[in-house]
């Protein structure tokens, strides 16, 4: 299993694969906020954010995969992303499943003055919605329990490939057609 893992991480495809995978659930948190009309909370901003740094990740992979500085530099930010994702989340759930006056979320996200997001990209970071309302369910889930899942997946993921990364393994360079 390590050394699918250590193969994955040293090709373009699996850094590909990353990205995608991101932009992809951005791509379904924006559908459900224009297209079915649910309202984002300042959590569900911060777990985009993360979510954008699990793609950023997936960019620097792609510059360079083979170089162990790159790979390296890549899993350290998706791996924060992960867990930062993670934990967030996982405070989302519990103001959904504990509301009470002392345990909300702000209604205004609080991102640094020199990256103010909500302000640069209203489309993407501009919160409107409660913490505490649950909008939607799948499965007897609400949308924030299914992204405690998804980062503890991804943290999972990422927590494989930087241990394969101690494992050696030999990268064919070059392919040829007949040999």
């Amino acid at each position: 299993m390590l050394h699918f893992f250590k193969t994955l991480s040293v090709q373009r495809s699996g850094w590909l694969l990353l990205l995608i995978s991101a932009l992809a659930l951005e791509g379904t948190a924006l559908y459900f906020q224009y297209g079915m009309g649910l309202q984002p909370c300042v959590m569900c901003i911060y777990e985009r954010v993360a979510l954008f740094g699990i793609a950023f990740a997936g960019i620097i992979g792609l510059i360079a995969p083979r170089f162990l500085i790159m790979r390296v530099l890549a899993l350290i930010v998706a791996f924060l992303s992960a867990v930062k994702g993670l934990f967030i989340s996982i405070k989302h759930v519990d103001y959904q499943l504990h509301p009470a006056p002392w345990n909300q979320c702000s209604y205004l996200p609080e991102f640094p003055q020199t990256l103010p997001l909500d302000q640069w990209f209203p489309v993407l970071f501009h919160p409107t919605g409660s913490c505490s309302d649950e909008v939607w369910s799948w499965l007897g889930l609400s949308m924030a329990q299914w992204i405690v899942v998804i980062f503890a997946v991804y943290l999972l993921i990422f927590l494989f490939v930087l241990i394969s990364q101690f494992k050696r393994v030999e990268i064919h360079r070059s392919r040829r057609l007949f040999k």
